[in-house]
């Protein structure tokens, strides 16, 4: 079998940010790395769960949610992905994580989806976890740029 794209990213130079990971056809799939690879230091089931739940929620009622295509956790525990049309500029990429980010950092309330008739494990979540993430990589994504979208060599 041939190696996924993914798995051909050196990890170990991999750091915490935004990067244009591959691209399908008009889908574009952005890797948001949240933690640094095998560096000990993961996202919890919990705040990963309620992550996803605000991050996708946020996406697809934004102005690009007919561009969003998907928001969802990477297996290993340090990041995301998000996949968006190509019809989204890398600068509204960004824009779009980094509002979603500052949303759940101030968000309050029920978590959307989380009701045991609307979720499949709804009583793992961690809202102040999410929001310590959110926090975290809305100051790595501060000064983003489409430029710094590229995987380091």
């Amino acid at each position: 079998m041939k190696t996924i794209a993914s798995f051909t990213v050196n990890h170990d130079k991999l750091e915490k940010g935004m990067y244009l990971s591959r691209i399908d056809g008009d889908v574009v799939t952005y890797d948001i790395r949240m933690k640094k690879p095998n560096g000990g230091d993961y996202l919890t089931n919990g705040a990963l769960h309620t992550f996803e739940h605000l991050f996708a929620t946020y996406a697809r009622n934004s102005r690009f949610s007919e561009q969003v295509i998907y928001v969802g956790p990477m297996g290993c525990r340090t990041g995301f992905y998000l996949l968006l049309r190509d019809t989204v500029s890398r600068q509204d990429a960004i824009s779009l994580v980094q509002e979603s980010f500052a949303f759940l950092r101030e968000f309050t309330g029920e978590i959307p989806g989380s009701r045991r008739s609307e979720c499949g494990n709804y009583q793992e979540h961690d809202l102040p976890g999410a929001k310590a993430v959110a926090e975290d990589m809305l100051q790595v994504l501060k000064n983003w740029t489409p430029e710094r979208l590229q995987y380091l060599e």
